[in-house]
């Protein structure tokens, strides 16, 4: 039995075993040495887990199961997958034992991740690339339980996230994920690791939470503030954010004058948009 990749989801299978490998293996490398600051216990002389308590982790878009196999060898990992297609979902079934309770036929955008695990869990996958930026914002609105994500994407996409400030790359998703996440860009996949073959190439990135703990504003008006800057990247900040501002307001002219604003969005870090955020909260033509 084959699933047959459906274009409308995306779908381009990894056939490669050692991509797949390396993947499953950058989950929690660093947690997997006895870091016991991360809740990840230690390791006994014989190598076993103590006391074998696993983290939760949550497969996205399993298809037919090539990082699957790796990641049930893992005893460190409480692992649990979302797939969509009904055809990886009876592939899985029939092929891997033990999917019973681990396997929900379901849309990840549309999942209310809570029904499956009761705290923290990390996130892995070959994420379909017509949505990952959907996937990537879901994160962000369950930041605080999400300590981790290694992921598969499109290669231009890895880079724009991992991008600092200053590069044309460098955008809405780069600052929102930075603002909660370090971010690695771990290695590049080719179209040949794939069946069928993608038109692009793919890469690898990790994500792990950054010691921020609240960003000191209201994080609804953040993202929008930093949605709204990068929308109009090719103006300043002066002319991007002018809609959101009342003009009116006392004291507007010495604000718009600040010399942050004759910027671009492109050359501000999350720290700047923070503190944009902020110094434009008094000048809102309404609340966030």
């Amino acid at each position: 039995m084959e699933v047959r990749a459906k274009k409308a989801l995306g779908q381009h299978f990894l056939v490669d075993q050692g991509v797949a490998r390396k993947i499953v293996a950058a989950l929690g490398t660093d947690l997997r040495t006895g870091n016991t600051s991360t809740g990840i216990p230690q390791r006994d002389t014989d190598g076993s887990l103590a006391g074998r308590v696993g983290y939760d982790v949550l497969e996205i878009g399993p298809g037919m199961g090539v990082l699957t196999q790796y990641l049930l060898e893992r005893e460190d990992i409480n692992l649990k997958m979302v797939e969509l297609d009904e055809e990886s979902v009876n592939y899985l079934l029939t092929h891997f034992n033990g999917m019973q309770g681990r396997l929900w036929q379901a849309d990840y955008l549309k999942l209310d991740v809570h029904r499956l695990f009761d705290g923290p869990y990390r996130i892995i996958g070959n994420f379909p690339y017509n949505i990952s930026s959907q996937i990537f914002f879901k994160i962000l609105d369950d930041h605080e339980l999400v300590p981790e994500v290694v992921c598969m994407i499109q290669k231009e996409v890895a880079e724009r996230i991992a991008e600092g400030p200053g590069s044309k790359t460098y955008g809405i998703l780069s600052v929102l994920l930075q603002a909660w996440y370090d971010i690695e860009y771990l290695f590049t996949v080719e179209p040949g690791a794939f069946a069928p073959p993608p038109k692009v190439r793919s890469a690898v990135i990790r994500l792990r939470r950054n010691a921020r703990t609240d960003l000191r504003i209201d994080e609804k008006l953040f993202r929008t503030v930093v949605k709204t800057a990068f929308n109009q990247r090719r103006k300043t900040l002066r002319n991007a954010l002018r809609p959101m501002l009342d003009a009116d307001a006392p004291g507007f002219a010495d604000f718009i004058a600040n010399p942050v604003f004759d910027l671009r969005a492109e050359r501000l870090g999350v720290e700047d948009f923070i503190s944009l955020t902020a110094s434009c909260t008094p000048f809102l033509k309404c609340s966030p």
